[in-house]
């Protein structure tokens, strides 16, 4: 069933300190939200970008300001599984998608909203327009010697706990604003006003950045307001709970490096149905703070997190990643050999850049190094969500917890696959670096443990709404 206006405003962001409400705190931490210009943007056909970010220089590094405020809703659907009952769905989701177009400017100072939908949703709904029309991943295809779709299901990665959870939801929508109450604006228009399509599964929530100008960051304000163990040791800038910058500024039209027609990883051409579509990953881990800052030295976490042997200042927290600077596989295994350890970004990189340069359809040169996938994370506190519907299955405690809502696009489901297992690891060529699973060899998985994970399809904008369901069975 829908959720009730008190249970998206007050159980999902209440005012408890010690419960999920301890968001509402974000506000009143933030002196003032990020200096940005509130402008109208047109539109993009991408649903998934978030525009007219800010730009700022940290350590002699071009890095966007990220959103302060995120979220994601997931929910099954309550709809008949009649053509007129979608049809009737289709509409009246459109209807209240449009209404927020309206009112708020797709940026950090307005609202981001993304709707990805999940392989349930299409199986059950959709199965025949979804055999036909679904995206087919050409490279994962070539790769197992059949076809291979470009949303799959999530799988569990060598390093994840047995317990994550592979989750079946029909749909997800991500909402990313510096503006809680635009946020929860959103929630209760889409989920309240709405409530008889959807029954809300999950609501997470989360935070990020708001160090960039001097001030002390909001991960490191709200993990000490929470009483983390070891959030007195998050750097006062830092982006997110582990300390360093994640959101480094690229080329110009990089934004579109995602989409589905862009690489040429799957079938979608320009024109296409799909086309400015892309793929959504969503997974929640916990993060162990006490751990990242009490047994690892600021070497080992640099090592950790770039890749090892590498040694930066005492206050950097943003090291350049650009294309000039992307490891390749044979830097991968000689950093191995030589330290006997990975670092998190240098062990990605063979798998998440381009390993020759691409013109896109558009006409964007995307040089060799340049990364592909298009990060939206966020720390939370969520114990593992703010609200779930099954406290149970998921573990729910009102208890705060370090956390990350790790959201990503990649071109399909398959290319966030090789880059999470280059994690463990599993190199693209198909050579192993044995590394051991959740081992100090690779100190990331050391201090992260996955929840839930599961993969969803992004339409482009023009049918963000029930799609493939207006077409003939």
């Amino acid at each position: 069933m829908g959720l009730t206006r008190r249970e998206l405003v007050g159980r999902a962001a209440g005012s408890a300190l010690a419960g999920t409400g301890i968001y509402a705190l974000v506000d009143r931490l933030v002196a003032a939200p990020p200096a940005r210009a509130a402008v109208r943007v047109p539109l993009l056909p991408e649903q998934h970008v978030l525009q007219n970010l800010r730009i700022v220089v940290s350590d002699g590094v071009e890095v966007f300001a990220p959103p302060l405020h995120s979220a994601v809703v997931t929910a099954t659907l309550r709809v008949d599984e009649t053509r007129g009952a979608l049809a009737e769905a289709r509409v009246r989701l459109e209807h209240a998608l449009e209404q927020l177009d309206g009112r708020f400017s797709a940026t950090p100072s307005g609202l981001g909203v993304t709707v990805g939908w999940g392989l349930p949703y299409f199986e059950r709904y959709v199965p025949g327009q979804a055999r036909r029309r679904l995206p087919i991943d050409r490279r994962a295809s070539r790769s197992r010697g059949r076809p291979v779709r470009a949303l799959e299901d999530a799988i569990r990665f060598p390093s994840d706990p047995e317990s994550v959870i592979l989750e079946q939801n029909d749909v997800a929508v991500l909402l990313r604003s510096d503006s809680l109450a635009h946020i929860q604006h959103a929630t209760e228009a889409l989920f309240g006003g709405s409530g008889d399509l959807f029954a809300v599964t999950s609501i997470r929530r989360g935070f990020a950045g708001g160090g960039f100008a001097g001030r002390q960051s909001l991960p490191k304000q709200m993990a000490m307001a929470a009483k983390i163990p070891g959030a007195e040791s998050i750097p006062d800038a830092a982006e997110l709970f582990l300390g360093f910058t994640s959101t480094q500024k690229q080329a110009p039209g990089r934004y579109r490096i995602t989409n589905f027609e862009t690489l040429g990883y799957t079938d979608v051409r320009t024109g296409g149905y799909f086309a400015h579509g892309t793929n959504m990953h969503l997974s929640h881990l916990f993060e162990d703070l006490e751990a990242w800052y009490g047994t690892f030295t600021r070497d080992e976490r640099v090592e950790s997190t770039f890749s090892p042997g590498l040694r930066i200042g005492p206050d950097i927290l943003t090291v350049g990643q650009g294309p000039e600077q992307a490891a390749g596989e044979a830097d991968v295994l000689r950093g191995y050999r030589r330290h006997g350890r990975i670092g998190h970004s240098g062990s990605i990189q063979p798998a998440s850049r381009l390993q020759q340069r691409v013109i896109g359809p558009d006409g964007t040169r995307y040089e060799q190094g340049t990364p592909i996938p298009h990060r939206a994370d966020f720390n939370t506190l969520d114990h593992p969500f703010a609200w779930t519907r099954d406290g149970h299955r998921d573990g729910f405690a009102e208890s705060p917890r370090a956390g990350l809502h790790f959201v990503v696009f990649n071109p399909t489901s398959d290319d966030f696959r090789r880059g999470r297992l280059a994690m463990d690891g599993a190199l693209p060529s198909g050579r192993v670096v044995d590394v051991g699973q959740r081992s100090r060899r690779q100190g990331f998985n050391d201090v992260l443990a996955t929840t839930h994970r599961q993969n969803f399809l992004v339409p482009p904008r023009r049918h963000r709404s029930f799609p493939l369901s207006e077409l003939p069975a």
